[in-house]
């Protein structure tokens, strides 16, 4: 992902529906855990570390690109450059690992599962978000430098490998996901979706997220897909 399409994307996240929902299930994840240390492994722009800091929790925002971290820095984060696949961190130093659509950015994503395992203290959780189906793979990926789309049995093996206990894997942006599929396969191109979105069409994707999590939904498959483990 290059640091322009970073800034694009930077740009949009405090308004745009798909980065407000991503929110709203960070914090739905959190809700009723203790606060204590937190680290976002590839933090972005650091919508969602700020909202696990508005949570009581003290966060650190790790992040490769400069544009990223200039953008969390701007929202007052304690921010760090760091490799994913080389944590600048001692052995359990967080009791919350997050990751939010960074996996699929690096092709060694296995040492970034057992470095997000090395730093997790005992009981220590790790929230995951990924893009899940490589039937949705498409000229978006490419623009936002993707190696993959995940599967829920690989994502679940992947992360058990690494030593954790997985809780939950489940779909998210499942009702949304034929129309994602539907798009991808006539779109030509290499190009991202991250665009900005008119204000009634962005209320209404937001609405038909929060709707969703109402639904009997999880089991099916998403856009994206959340993961929930903890280090035994």
């Amino acid at each position: 992902m290059d640091e322009d399409e970073i800034r694009r994307s930077a740009a949009l996240e405090d308004r745009h529906w798909w980065y407000a929902a991503r929110r709203s299930l960070v914090r739905s994840q959190l809700k009723g855990l203790p606060p204590g240390r937190a680290l976002d492994v590839g933090c972005g722009s650091g919508g969602n570390s700020a909202a696990v800091r508005d949570l009581g929790w003290d966060v650190v925002a790790l992040d490769l690109s400069p544009a990223s971290l200039e953008a969390a820095r701007r929202r007052g984060l304690d921010v760090l450059p760091g490799d994913a696949r080389e944590l600048p961190f001692p052995d359990d130093s967080f009791d919350l690992v997050l990751s939010t659509d960074a996996w699929e950015h690096v092709v060694e994503d296995d040492q970034v599962a057992r470095e997000a395992r090395r730093v997790l203290r005992r009981g220590g959780r790790l929230l995951v978000t990924v893009p899940a189906g490589m039937d949705l793979w498409s000229g978006h990926d490419l623009a936002l430098g993707h190696h993959r789309r995940y599967e829920r049995p690989e994502l679940i093996e992947l992360v058990e490998r690494a030593g954790f206990q997985v809780e939950a894997a489940f779909g998210w942006n499942v009702l949304l996901r034929p129309i994602a599929r539907m798009r991808r396969r006539h779109r030509q191109g290499c190009a991202s979706e991250m665009a900005p979105v008119h204000p009634a069409i962005n209320a209404a994707l937001r609405l038909v997220l929060w709707l969703e999590s109402f639904l009997p939904v999880r089991s099916s498959r998403g856009i994206s897909m959340v993961l929930v483990a903890t280090k035994p």
